[in-house]
């Protein structure tokens, strides 16, 4: 049986973030920085439940900060909301790092490893995983040193467990999760970097060669890279001709900050990188090429978002090329608006060509 939520009633916490704010709760702390599995839940609690403190909800995706204000309501003072590719510089006084246990673990480390940087010495760390019978988070914790305190979930049935972990002395060694490698294209070799939480990380992504390798560009043009990622096609592209520019944008502060210092690394000028997640783009209209690789293994909903921002940013008989392993959708759907609709299959990847009419 499907429920619902009760129009105007709070979104609950997933069940880590419940068991991290219940722990959290029992903790002092005014500096306060939480990150979340859902809405900014614990944050948000909190900031709402100690009049005196400051707290800091990180997150890394723009999409999940605007949706975690559009539930949070009427905002206290005391809290702030910010997307950017690192925790905002502490001390402070208590970490909220709720996890999910099918969550990429790289960048779990790399959120714990911050959380702990950013605590002041005597601040706490509070962590917990959708997995009762976690040893992996346990172990990561265990590795710093410092001494692991165990907080299991009540109930007959737990779904989580948590760990509070307090910081005695700094991190003796802190590691750089960043990577960078190279990108050929062409008879050309490029520079890239990614980081945990970037599509896709320490490579290109097979979708996005496929990609690059069916572009061809003219002088002056005017492309589009719609979730970028990394910034492999962006800079590819970019690279070819100084005429040609390439603006570029993505959701998550990372991906972004990736592509400027991709763009920066290989001294390319003509590459444009924002922070979007609305499909905003500057001087729509104007574009002669939009480029997608969407996520192929959700609803729909991100490749309906980038189909959309496409029509907008292109001008009348400009292209759009995607990239993706689940045709149907785009050959059923692309057709009611878009002209020449086209698929290329490419391996185990179909590559959809189609053009923006002059007019409906």
């Amino acid at each position: 049986m499907t429920t619902t939520r009760p129009s105007g009633d709070p979104l609950p916490p997933r069940p880590a973030e419940a068991h991290a704010l219940e722990v959290a709760r029992g903790l002092p702390g005014t500096r306060i920085a939480c990150t979340t599995t859902g809405r900014g839940q614990a944050a948000s609690a909190l900031a709402r439940e100690r009049a005196d403190a400051h707290v800091t909800a990180w997150f890394l995706d723009l999409s999940q900060h605007d949706l975690a204000i559009g539930e949070w309501g009427a905002r206290p003072e005391q809290l702030t909301a910010v997307c950017t590719a690192d925790m905002p510089p502490g001390p402070y006084e208590l970490a909220v790092v709720p996890l999910a246990k099918d969550g990429e673990a790289e960048l779990s480390r790399d959120i714990l490893q911050a959380a702990l940087v950013n605590l002041a010495i005597g601040g706490q760390l509070v962590a917990a995983i959708d997995n009762p019978r976690d040893t992996w988070l346990h172990g990561q914790l265990a590795e710093t040193g410092e001494t692991v305190r165990v907080r299991p979930a009540q109930g007959e049935k737990p779904h989580t467990i948590c760990y509070v972990v307090e910081k005695t002395r700094e991190l003796r060694k802190v590691r750089d999760f960043s990577c960078e490698f190279m990108v050929r294209d062409r008879e050309r070799l490029l520079k890239a970097v990614s980081r945990p939480g970037v599509f896709a990380h320490r490579r290109i992504d097979p979708g996005a060669r496929h990609l690059l390798n069916a572009v061809d560009v003219a002088p002056d043009t005017r492309v589009l890279d719609i979730g970028c990622g990394s910034g492999c096609v962006a800079i590819g592209i970019a690279a070819r001709d100084p005429s040609v520019h390439v603006h570029a944008f993505d959701s998550v502060a990372r991906a972004v900050e990736c592509t400027a210092r991709g763009a920066a690394m290989n001294g390319l000028t003509n590459v444009s990188v924002a922070l979007e997640a609305a499909g905003g783009v500057p001087d729509p209209g104007s574009y002669d090429l939009a480029l997608a690789n969407p996520p192929y293994y959700s609803d729909f909903r991100i490749a309906q978002l980038f189909i959309d921002t496409a029509w907008k940013a292109l001008a009348p008989g400009g292209t759009l090329l995607v990239v993706t392993k689940q045709p149907s959708w785009y050959l059923e759907h692309l057709p009611q608006m878009w002209r020449d609709v086209a698929e290329d299959p490419v391996k185990t990847y179909h590559l959809i060509e189609a053009l923006r009419p002059s007019s409906l």
